[in-house]
């Protein structure tokens, strides 16, 4: 059948590609334990191993009981909405109306409704490389252009205010920003964050910044949210959130956008029309995130995995794959391999076939220096981290 000439610049998400590879190879005799074989260590999908928290598991079950999963509107539950509302103030000490707030079917809805509300053919959108190759992939569903601007470890794999200003040009609609970022774990400075919403607001232009992992931030000089910086209602700034990182409800599909008041109209509409609304039964769930008790063991998650990130990071540096810059925040360490190998790809699959540890190779995330860089996400648990280290330090 005919596709749309728009899947020609949809790339395949390697990192999934990868991860069947994995799964035929862990499914093999040679990782069977009861044939004598090695279970793979799965160090590839960034899916925290806690789970959703027993307040939100119960509170999901009363929906049910109670026959409560009617739908919503397109834009969420009026209490849900309140309730990210204060966690803006009572977090980050940021005012953040509930009316600007969207509920939406996970962050991946959250970035196509945006994209799709503000980009079109002949629209040019600045990204980081490296990136989280969905994001562009967003951008490139509208017809748009996602323009990838390489970094470098001494900008923390990040884009400064002097490449945003440099690049933009009359097609630029705006930027597409992600801190902290997947996959290198590292934030954008503050004050730099500050100029590039400059920018984008003096040029008319929007600054877009997926903030799904600004809960799980490790360093406080970086745990800010863009929304710092918007001015008013109607000013250039979206952030897009989720309650997949920090409140640990990956597989519920439930994010949200924080808007301009101009914009949440049109998204609206468009929510209205893809989807309907998101889960009833994920924002009844979601709302015992906010909980005391919920917090408290959200905090103390963070803190596990803050003790995990510092145990990766000098156990790789120990075996010879250095990351160039720790990460700040998120559970992925940006690794370099070209010590043992020129292509991350044939190390990657080398390490899934000689140690049985899954990890990410870095082709799906840009075009610069990619095949230097390896992705491990550091989300499992602490004895799984511990085994994978010592697996490949003996295939190395």
């Amino acid at each position: 059948m005919k596709t749309a000439r728009r899947l020609d610049h949809i790339e395949p998400f390697y990192v999934m590609e990868c991860a069947k590879v994995a799964f035929e190879i862990g499914a093999s005799v040679a990782c069977d334990p009861a044939r004598g074989g090695t279970p793979m260590i799965y160090l590839n999908i960034g899916e925290p191993d806690f789970g959703a928290a027993p307040r939100v598991r119960e509170a999901a079950c009363r929906a049910i009981a109670e026959g409560r999963t009617q739908y919503t509107q397109a834009t969420g539950l009026p209490e849900l909405r309140g309730r990210i509302s204060q966690w803006y103030r009572q977090r980050f000490g940021l005012r953040v109306p509930a009316e600007r707030i969207v509920v939406t079917a996970g962050a991946s809805a959250a970035l196509q409704l945006v994209c799709t509300a503000l980009f079109e053919a002949g629209d040019e959108v600045l990204m980081p490389d490296p990136c989280y190759p969905c994001n562009r992939h967003f951008v490139a569903a509208t017809d748009a252009q996602p323009r990838l601007l390489r970094t470098s470890a001494d900008a923390r794999f990040q884009l400064d205010a002097q490449a945003v200003q440099r690049a933009w040009n009359a097609d630029t609609r705006g930027v597409l920003l992600a801190s902290p970022s997947n996959p290198t774990g590292t934030s954008i400075a503050p004050a730099e964050l500050g100029r590039i919403v400059d920018i984008a607001r003096v040029r008319r232009g929007v600054c877009i910044v997926d903030e799904i992992y600004l809960g799980l931030s490790y360093d406080e000089t970086y745990a800010h949210s863009v929304l710092r910086w918007a001015e008013g209602d109607d000013d250039c700034v979206v952030s897009v959130n989720s309650f997949s990182k920090y409140f640990g409800m990956t597989g519920w599909r439930l994010g949200w956008l924080v808007l301009p008041q101009s914009l949440v109209s049109p998204v609206e509409r468009l929510a209205q029309n893809l989807y309907i609304c998101p889960s009833t039964i994920a924002q009844l769930a979601a709302l015992a995130c906010f909980d005391d008790g919920s917090i408290q063991e959200f905090e103390r998650r963070r803190a596990e995995l803050r003790t995990r990130r510092d145990y990766c990071v000098s156990a790789l540096t120990e075996l010879g794959l250095p990351a160039p810059v720790p990460p700040d925040g998120a559970f992925y360490v940006y690794a370099d391999c070209s010590r043992y190998a020129a292509s991350s790809w044939a190390f990657c699959l080398d390490m899934m076939h000689k140690a049985h540890v899954a990890l990410t190779p870095g082709r799906d995330f840009g075009r610069h220096d990619t095949q230097r860089y390896l992705r491990l996400s550091f989300a499992s648990s602490m004895p799984q981290l511990e085994e994978a280290m010592a697996r490949l330090q003996q295939a190395l």
